[in-house]
């Protein structure tokens, strides 16, 4: 969307304090490890963009508590399973020999949003060494979430997913839904289904001082259903806290009540 009609669409400014009150009505707690998905449009005309939403962010939680956003770069991947869009086959080893290596200081995230992209780069900011889906962190849980990510359990166990699931956090969806819930991809790695499978995944990593181009299996995941789960764990267990931030609608929940329906959900639905 474009600023000029965020502007439009927008009946009074957000600023960083309506913001951080908004989050304390909402039930946004201090003290607390908070995972974030965002949409930065959806508030509409927020004074200072994404860093005032940081700010407001860091304010809510305070100095005891660790705000954590995905910062993905699928982009870093193999160019044979690009679809939107693709690139011509004639392409596909030039890119794979030619990509630059993940660096977790320096490389952008890829659809992710203004928000993730700009905390990144946050001081204090530390960023876990998947090269395709990375987690950020900041506060006193940082290390212990972002730390001995594998390069083939993009969202499993041995992912920040997994660290948050342990440390008992609280999902923030700010103005994006369940499709957006990594979250969610752990409840893929615990449940059993059918079609469950593994593939081969590719991306430039940097090992000692070389760059490779490494290749991993690990769980070809799907979220095409994570909208309907989403929808029917807030139906069924009513432990989703719905509100406004600014104009956006945001939901806050426990990671874990959502991720152990999960496993049941998808295990049963996935035939």
């Amino acid at each position: 969307m474009s600023l000029e009609r965020i502007i439009a669409a927008t009946a009074r400014p957000a600023t960083i304090d309506s913001l951080v009150s908004d989050f304390a009505a909402l039930g946004v707690t201090a003290g607390t490890v908070l995972m974030v998905h965002s949409s930065l449009s959806s508030l509409g005309y927020v004074n200072g963009g994404a860093a005032a939403v940081i700010e407001a962010l860091s304010r809510a939680l305070g100095p005891d508590g660790t705000l954590v956003m995905p910062t993905h770069s699928s982009d870093l991947s193999d160019p044979a399973g690009w679809r939107d869009p693709p690139v011509p086959t004639a392409w596909h080893q030039t890119l794979r020999d030619t990509m630059p290596a993940y660096d977790p200081a320096t490389t952008p995230t890829w659809t992710m949003g203004a928000i993730p992209e700009s905390f990144r780069g946050h001081p204090q900011v530390l960023r876990s060494a998947h090269p395709r889906q990375s987690c950020s962190a900041r506060g006193p849980m940082a290390a212990p979430i972002v730390e001995d990510h594998a390069l083939d359990c993009a969202m499993g166990e041995r992912s920040p997913m997994g660290r948050l699931y342990d440390l008992d956090a609280w999902i923030l969806l700010l103005g994006v839904t369940h499709d957006c819930n990594t979250s969610l991809h752990l409840a893929e790695h615990r449940a059993r289904y059918p079609l469950k499978h593994d593939a081969s995944f590719g991306s430039p990593v940097t090992v000692d001082g070389t760059r490779r181009w490494h290749i991993v299996r690990d769980l070809d995941a799907d979220d095409s259903d994570f909208a309907r789960l989403g929808d029917d764990f807030e139906h069924d267990t009513e432990q989703a806290i719905l509100g406004r931030v600014a104009q956006a609608t945001a939901r806050l929940l426990r990671m874990r009540p959502l991720v152990d329906y999960a496993v049941t959900w998808i295990t049963r639905n996935r035939l």
